[in-house]
């Protein structure tokens, strides 16, 4: 039989006998999946998030915009997808480079496959006069990687990335710690509900987190629970 293709092909897979066979005996409709791609015309309306980064390198903050596009709305495929980042400040100062870097993300936001690989290598940007801390003790070696951050958690928003948690065992390590580094150090430092670490808590090196204190000889992370002893 003769099938005539009057759509652009965008993607293919190969299917065995076995597979066919199973499609002519399922009596379920195929539903035609669609996939994100550079071609794909912009709606009138997408959906958006708005993530502020205020940064103490600058009197201004920055406003980070990300607009999503939902493909295969209202069936079981329905996925939520970036599709372009705007980024605003009333300081003018990065605008040329803010400007590229908001339409190449974008870009990148509308390909095909797997695009969670941009959070690392915007995460990964060092800025060579040096990085900043975030409330809450949180080091960011520049503002793009700040940006990657933002981007990071919209990602996770949208199911594109999961959300690394700390299963009851680490929670109740950590809270016994946080605990005893209190009942010891009462007098001169505290930690509250939002995070705030001691003020002579050094970075750690895995959650970038400015939490490590020295217990019981052993540099322990009071905000992720990795320990030098293990």
């Amino acid at each position: 039989m003769t099938t005539k293709i009057d759509k652009k092909i965008i993607s293919y897979k190969v299917v065995t006998e076995d597979k066919q066979s199973e499609q002519a005996n399922d009596s379920t409709p195929e539903y035609d999946v669609e996939s994100m791609h550079e071609k794909m015309e912009r709606p009138e309306m997408l959906l958006g998030s708005t993530y502020k980064i205020k940064t103490p390198q600058s009197d201004h903050a920055l406003y980070i915009t990300i607009n999503d596009m939902v493909l295969n709305a209202g069936t079981a495929y329905e996925e939520r997808r970036p599709y372009e980042i705007f980024i605003n400040s009333k300081n003018m100062e990065h605008y040329q480079w803010v400007t590229a870097l908001t339409r190449v993300i974008s870009a990148i936001f509308r390909k095909s496959g797997d695009i969670t690989f941009l959070v690392e290598e915007l995460k990964g940007i060092f800025d060579p006069k040096g990085g900043y801390f975030k409330k809450g003790g949180v080091f960011m070696p520049s503002l793009v990687a700040e940006i990657g951050c933002a981007i990071e958690i919209h990602m996770r928003v949208c199911g594109m990335l999961k959300v690394d948690e700390m299963d009851d065992n680490q929670k109740k390590f950590l809270a016994a710690k946080r605990k005893e580094f209190e009942a010891r150090h009462s007098d001169t430092a505290s930690i509250d509900e939002e995070g705030v670490f001691p003020a002579q808590a050094m970075l750690c090196g895995k959650c970038n987190t400015k939490a490590l204190v020295l217990m019981d000889g052993c540099m322990t992370c009071l905000n992720c629970g990795d320990s030098k002893c293990g």
